[in-house]
């Protein structure tokens, strides 16, 4: 097994890097969207998660309901489709884009109203 000598992290090449998560930058842009929305009262309580390909932040109405939206972070896609996409409750792809800023204009485009 051979190692990568550039990398200050001297990761095998051919190995995948660590897992994906947000940066404080991806972090503060959805916390301000999430606030903004827990003041509205659309939103209670949100989740996060990272793995091998992808990153989530996932938003709830109530604690133990599924997930109205899910803010994904798949770098794997940054290329061909953008990295980031906001998935609504259905499992739709409400947005996708390589700006996370330009993404979350989604939240700001429609205006969001519990339904019950």
């Amino acid at each position: 097994m051979s190692f990568d000598v550039d990398s200050s992290n001297a990761q095998p090449q051919g190995a995948s890097p660590g897992p994906v998560f947000f940066d404080r930058r991806e972090l503060d842009q959805m916390l301000r969207i999430y606030g903004r929305m827990v003041a509205a009262g659309e939103w209670r309580d949100y989740a996060m998660a990272g793995g091998r390909d992808h990153a989530e932040f996932a938003v709830f109405r109530r604690h133990g309901d599924a997930p109205l939206y899910r803010i994904e972070k798949r770098p794997a896609l940054r290329l061909k489709q953008g990295q980031w996409a906001v998935i609504g409750e259905g499992g739709h792809v409400l947005k996708r884009g390589r700006d996370l800023a330009q993404v979350l204009r989604v939240f700001d485009s429609r205006r969001f109203t519990v339904v019950e």
